[in-house]
Formats: C-alpha cells, sequence, structure tokens
C-alpha cells in the first residue's frame, strides 16, 4: 500500500494520501489550505483518481480543501454528523485570534457529503478498509481512521487527526472540546491498539501506540 503525505497550509496541517498501490482509487485524509497543488503532484506522480475525502473533524485547518478537492474530483467528503456545520461555518470551530484570519473567508459545503455512521463502523473505498472509531473530545465529532495490517504494511495505521500527537494530546479549550472526553477517547479507542500501531497525526512527524503509551506526558498513569 501507499500511504504518503504533505503538510499543508500556515497551520501545517498533515494532509495523507493511500493508494492500494500504483494506478488505483486513492482515499485524501485531511486536505488543508493550499493542499490542492502538492495533492496534484502526488496523484499525477502514483497515478492516482481520488475516490473519497475523510475529515477527521471540522476544523479549518483539515478541511480547509475539502470542498474544492471532492467537488473538482467527483468524490464524496466523509464527516461526522457532529462536525459538519463547520464545513459551510468553521469560524464556530476556532478561537478569535484564529477567527479573525478567517473575517470574510466563505465556504460551502462539497456537493457530495456523507455523514459518518455508528462508532466502529467500516468503510470500504478504493479497495481500502477502514476503521471508523469516534474520539470525541479535540472536537465533539472527532474520529480516527484505522487501516489493518494487510492492507497497510506490516502494521496497523490509526490517522488520529488532533487527538494524538507524538507526545502531546489535542487541545481542548475550543468549542466543542471537552480535557475528560479526550483523554477517555485515548484510553478506549487509541490506547487498547497494538504497540506496533503507527500513529498519522494531523500535526507533526508519526509515531507509534506503544511509544505514546510509555513516553506520552499527558498520558502518564493511564491505562488501556
Amino acid at each position: 500500500m501507499l500511504i504518503t503525505g504533505f503538510p499543508a497550509g500556515l497551520l501545517q496541517c498533515n494532509c495523507y494520501v493511500l493508494a492500494p498501490r500504483q494506478g488505483a482509487d486513492a482515499v485524501i485524509v485531511d486536505p488543508g489550505q493550499r493542499a490542492m497543488g502538492p495533492l496534484r503532484r502526488i496523484l499525477d506522480e502514483h497515478r492516482l483518481t481520488p475516490a473519497a475525502v475523510l475529515l477527521t473533524h471540522g476544523h479549518i485547518d483539515h478541511m480547509w480543501s475539502a470542498q474544492k478537492v471532492s467537488d473538482t474530483f467527483g468524490c464524496p467528503t466523509y464527516i461526522h454528523p457532529e462536525d459538519r456545520f463547520m464545513l459551510t461555518d468553521p469560524i464556530n470551530g476556532v478561537g478569535p485570534r484564529l477567527a479573525q484570519l478567517l473575517a470574510g473567508a466563505f465556504f460551502r459545503e462539497p456537493k457530495q457529503v456523507v455523514e459518518l455512521g455508528r462508532d466502529g463502523d467500516k468503510l470500504d473505498l478504493g479497495g481500502i478498509p477502514i476503521t471508523v472509531d469516534h474520539t470525541p473530545g479535540h472536537t465533539r465529532g472527532s474520529v480516527a481512521f484505522r487501516v489493518p495490517r494487510e492492507y497497510s504494511s506490516t502494521t496497523d495505521v490509526v490517522f488520529t487527526g488532533d487527538t494524538l500527537f507524538a507526545r502531546s494530546v489535542g487541545r481542548t479549550d475550543l468549542p466543542g472540546g471537552s480535557g475528560r472526553d479526550l483523554l477517555c477517547s485515548i484510553v478506549d479507542k487509541l490506547l487498547v491498539l497494538d504497540d506496533d500501531t503507527v500513529v498519522l497525526p494531523g500535526h507533526g512527524p508519526k509515531t507509534t501506540i506503544g511509544a505514546e503509551r510509555h513516553e506520552n506526558p499527558f498520558l502518564e498513569g493511564l491505562s488501556s
């Protein structure tokens, strides 16, 4: 399987592209600000056709280019229903400082929007089986996407958005955030995964569940 990505925009949100092989359908995770240029280069280089856009949550740095990517390539955007409102009103989901930067910006929903269903639901997108775990805390509609090792590489892979980072966790001081919910989501949905599970977060470098279990200062004393 091909998994690649790049940090997009001023807030350096990690945009990921995954596909079973070159010349196949691809899934795009969190296309942020100014994602279209580097995304096109990856798609062209590997001869990929976007089959879906997946959003780990509705914050603007993760969905800035979702409508453009989705409508340009004619593929649906998937988002949890609790965060769907941010597709058209992202200022509601951010703090006052970032809201000033967004003043006057106009956002609209992609033509095709699919609301993610029940916790634990499985999607089959472009031949890739993806499990959706609801992980509220950073936002009410935050989710993690899991790909099993038999389709990814030699390990499971989880896209955690802004729930879990290398040696850190997501902030909870924005609208819809909850510190208690965030830690519960990490313990119940992420720390139960195998230690060698690769974590691809919304910002910063990749890590593993094992590394975060043993070295993340925000998770000290927590157990799965």
